[in-house]
């Protein structure tokens, strides 16, 4: 999937799941022609290079040499369904409360969803929002953090807890502890191998550690949770496009070509398409699935930007698809913004429902 992905937990999804038809209607009636804004001019070059990749030579990576039969042309029409700039702010001041970080409890997920009721968002995407509005504040508050890892010590050191320490400081809790340990003179290296086996952390500072991983959503070591999600949400886009007929190669199958050709996996989509897909008429050499919220935010714009870069290099313009939909505001070079209004979720839904239980 790429990225580190920034989804709904399984606790509040599945809070948030009896709401996720209420506000559909109203998103849809509100909602804009993304479409249209998004299509970059027919000549621009990473379109010339989608509709080129059949005969191109050398061809793209992946790209088997014979395709047969050969390609075909197949239009799909995707209704999208953006969050306007504005609801985003508006969603973001509700969602986001200095020092948290953690998984919400039930009430305060009600309250959000109490806040957020006359707004065309759903209570998903604004959980959404709020993981990438904490990761982005988590970025760029780092440096400053690291900067007064000294005083973090000693505040430590005198019988402050790592919660309240965050709290202080508004951080991320695994991020405040690893500024503890950078306060102690622990290099980089030192840090990541002592996180990986708490269990030979002196007492206090193992205890102390686990509770900073069991408040922190953010920058938690354990992301095994969102990473099967992401896993579950490229399946349903496979089943998707399997059931329009179109063909495809896998993330799976080119990691394993390249890893044998090259060494390493270099580019690999989640699918790459051996047809000619037009989406909204706009042609789509590959497609990446993101099992969050697209907020336009600096810093996921940047990220995914740089991927996408690399995709549009070697195969031309392409799609990404948000699972919790994106901001109308978002605008990334070289792909479409899609959302998940076409696809059926249920092998999602069954997969929270299943780790819930």
């Amino acid at each position: 999937m790429g990225l580190t992905t920034l989804g709904v937990s399984l606790s509040e999804e599945k809070g948030a799941k009896g709401r996720r038809g209420r506000r559909r209607d109203r998103r849809r009636s509100e909602g804009i022609d993304a479409s249209k804004q998004r299509v970059q001019d027919m000549d621009s070059e990473s379109i010339k290079r989608a509709l080129g990749r059949f005969t191109a030579d050398p061809l793209p990576m992946g790209f088997p040499l014979e395709i047969d039969p050969p390609p075909r042309r197949v239009d799909v029409k995707w209704e999208l369904n953006a969050v306007s700039r504005e609801v985003q702010n508006r969603t973001g001041e509700i969602v986001s409360k200095r020092g948290e970080f953690g998984f919400l409890p039930q009430e305060r997920v009600d309250e959000i969803a109490s806040q957020i009721e006359e707004l065309p968002i759903s209570l998903e995407q604004a959980l959404s929002l709020r993981n990438a509005l904490n990761q982005e504040k988590s970025v760029y508050s780092h440096h400053k953090l690291m900067r007064r890892s000294n005083e973090l010590n000693r505040r430590y050191n005198s019988g402050e807890d790592v919660i309240s320490l965050s709290k202080r400081f508004d951080a991320p809790p695994v991020n405040t502890f690893r500024a503890i340990l950078t306060g102690r003179g622990w290099s980089k290296n030192r840090i990541k191998e002592s996180l990986k086996q708490p269990s030979k952390m002196k007492t206090r500072d193992r205890e102390q550690f686990e509770l900073a991983e069991s408040m922190d959503r953010v920058s938690s070591v354990n992301q095994d949770e969102t990473h099967k999600a992401s896993m579950v949400f490229e399946d349903v886009l496979y089943l998707f496009f399997d059931s329009i007929g179109v063909r495809y190669r896998t993330q799976e199958q080119l990691m394993a070509e390249q890893k044998k050709s090259e060494g390493r996996a270099v580019i690999t989509p989640d699918l790459l398409m051996i047809d000619d897909v037009r989406i909204n008429g706009v042609p789509c050499a590959w497609i990446d699935a993101k099992h969050f919220f697209g907020a336009d935010l600096k810093f996921p714009r940047k990220k995914t930007q740089k991927q996408v870069d690399r995709y549009v290099a070697e195969y031309g313009h392409g799609a990404i698809v948000y699972r919790h939909g994106f901001c109308s505001g978002l605008k990334i070079n070289g792909a479409e913004q899609l959302d998940a209004s076409p696809l059926d979720l249920t092998l999602l839904d069954k997969f929270h429902e299943e780790s819930n239980s």
